[in-house]
């Protein structure tokens, strides 16, 4: 009698295993981006985008895949390029963005950056199975707190300011989530191991960081899918 009380359990408990698996939410997520987001003078494990997938999936979500289409010095222009020139199948779940710094770096008109960013949105939510529902957009890093700059860094922390209070607007008009990790980069001002070896890209460390200020939205993002 023991023996077969204990079955019935075992059969139970493997029956709601199955049932919470078969409950998880399957994704497929697509970073847009420049250096931040190929993770410049990382491990690729340690990338901010697939940091976030290994977190979702402790959730009620799995994502099976994640497409980085990202490369350093990327301006807006290039991203635009490289979405209607990448091989990438299909529709996706989660659409990030995270571009505009090149565009301050190399002194490019402001007016180019809003212009273009906003063709990045529409190309995103067209990348995207709900629409703005699965895109999410983060700011820019404020670089200007790093030992890569030792000049003019006023001048780069308001012009930053000012590229990404035309992202949050822009993600605002397209009913975009945004999600601000300017702060935490400007951590890197006293924390010297929020930074890579080159003391300019951010460290695993700072991209843990972000992910603890991604997810969150992600998940509630994920609850409307």
């Amino acid at each position: 009698m023991q023996q077969f009380s204990f079955l019935v359990i075992l059969s139970i408990y493997f029956c709601l295993g199955n049932l919470q698996a078969q409950e998880k939410q399957s994704l497929r997520y697509l970073a847009l981006g420049d250096s931040y987001t190929i993770g410049e003078k990382v491990a690729p494990q340690s990338r901010w985008p697939v940091q976030l997938a290994k977190a979702l999936n402790k959730e009620e979500t799995e994502v099976e895949e994640t497409h980085i289409i990202a490369q350093t010095g990327w301006r807006t222009d290039n991203l635009l390029n490289a979405i209607d020139t990448t091989s990438v199948k299909g529709k996706f779940d989660l659409v990030s963005l995270l571009i505009g710094v090149n565009n301050q770096y190399q002194g490019k008109e402001i007016s180019q950056f809003k212009s273009e960013f906003e063709g990045l949105l529409t190309k995103a939510i067209v990348k995207s199975k709900e629409g703005a529902k699965g895109v999410f957009v983060v700011s820019i890093p404020d670089y200007s707190v790093t030992p890569f700059v030792t000049v003019k860094h006023n001048k780069i922390r308001k012009e930053i300011k000012q590229y990404n209070r035309i992202a949050r607007k822009m993600s605002k008009k397209y009913k975009i989530a945004f999600v601000n990790i300017t702060p935490i980069s400007q951590k890197a001002k006293k924390d010297k191991s929020l930074l890579a070896e080159d003391g300019l890209h951010p460290s695993p460390k700072m991209y843990a960081q972000w992910v603890k200020k991604i997810q969150p939205v992600v998940i509630e993002m994920c609850k409307k899918l």
